[in-house]
């Protein structure tokens, strides 16, 4: 293996202790990357450990096997979880999610990665009871593992080229699967032209989620979605300018999960759903000149001209996920940190041995 930084130490927690000295962690103990454990995980997968899974070229920096091995080592992932890691790295350095974006925003993107596919169920990975919080080691440690690569080998360090203002406790792990058994609706990787039976990775720049409770009603449901996804304040709800000048609305992709009964849906395609929100994410040119998101005064007629947060339906990313027991009125609001012209939405195959 090339670039392989060695460090002895005689015990486990002054393993721990150099971890933290050499600036290996996200703020909290990490699993030693020792070389047979390393190289556990990048025998699982089958591939060279020199293999370059993608670069930052900005930095000067590419990502090895080997090098995404090392940080889900210390991620606490088991080598079966490597391959979900593999592949989600692999999403976050393709050029289209360009990475350097939402590596570097002043918002402070977080790394929202959606499991598709067989292997949720073939590693237990969490799509249903507390859905964005603790408790499952693979989504845990997936997620976790994909921030110690943006850290470790990208160089998103805090105060370096992470330039977050605010930051936000999901950049720690974000990692959830879909619960496609229970859907009314093809998953999410079959939208994005993938078969059933592979499973996949999208990897994603966003903010937390936005938890909302609605009425147990569909379009009620929709209607708060739409009215979330739409307020001031948010990273789609601003501008982007050069010299004083306006440039636009900074329109970008939002991820919405619906959690409950397939049921509840009865009646609702996910294209429908798709087509109810899209015109209605959004607020109008008078409630965008208020917040000085856009230049003038209001002029008559501005109440009633809209500007569209998503450019296009398929900008929606529908999901279907959480507990079962919500009955349909539960669901989550997720928007992307960034315009998608800067960043957007990558899907990748899982390669299992």
């Amino acid at each position: 293996m090339k670039d392989v930084r060695r460090v002895e130490w005689d015990e486990a927690t002054e393993a721990i202790e150099r971890c933290y000295e050499l600036g290996w962690t996200d703020g909290l103990p990490v699993v030693p990357p020792t070389i047979e454990r390393v190289q556990e995980f990048i025998t699982y997968v089958d591939r060279s450990p020199d293999e370059v899974l993608g670069r930052i070229d900005e930095r000067r920096r590419e990502v090895s096997v080997a090098k995404a091995a090392s940080n889900a080592v210390m991620a606490g992932c088991l080598p079966e979880y490597f391959p979900i890691v593999v592949a989600a790295t692999e999403a976050m350095l393709d050029p289209t999610f360009n990475l350097i974006a939402p590596s570097s925003s002043q918002g402070g993107a977080s790394l929202l990665v959606i499991v598709n596919g067989p292997v949720i169920g073939q590693l237990g990975i969490n799509c249903k009871d507390n859905l964005f919080g603790p408790g499952n080691r693979a989504n845990a440690t997936i997620g976790r593992a994909t921030r110690l690569i943006m850290m470790n080998a990208c160089a998103s360090i805090p105060g370096l080229f992470d330039r977050s203002i605010m930051g936000d406790p999901s950049k720690y792990t974000f990692c959830i699967g879909e619960n496609e058994d229970e859907s009314p609706w093809e998953p999410l990787h079959v939208d994005r032209g993938f078969a059933q039976e592979e499973s996949t990775v999208t990897v994603f720049a966003s903010w937390g989620p936005r938890q909302l409770r609605a009425a147990n009603e569909p379009k009620v449901v929709l209607d708060v979605v739409a009215d979330v996804a739409s307020s001031l304040g948010t990273s789609l709800a601003t501008s982007d300018s050069v010299s004083d000048h306006t440039i636009g609305v900074r329109q970008g992709q939002v991820v919405i999960t619906f959690a409950g009964a397939g049921a509840f849906w009865n009646g609702w395609t996910k294209q429908a759903v798709k087509e109810y929100l899209h015109p209605r994410i959004g607020r109008s040119v008078a409630d965008l000149k208020r917040v000085k998101v856009m230049e003038g005064a209001i002029l008559t007629g501005d109440e009633d001209r809209r500007v569209n947060f998503v450019p296009e339906p398929d900008d929606i990313l529908v999901i279907f996920a959480g507990s079962p027991e919500a009955s349909g009125y539960r669901s989550s609001v997720i928007l992307s940190e960034l315009p998608k012209v800067a960043s957007t939405a990558v899907t990748k195959a899982v390669r299992l041995p």
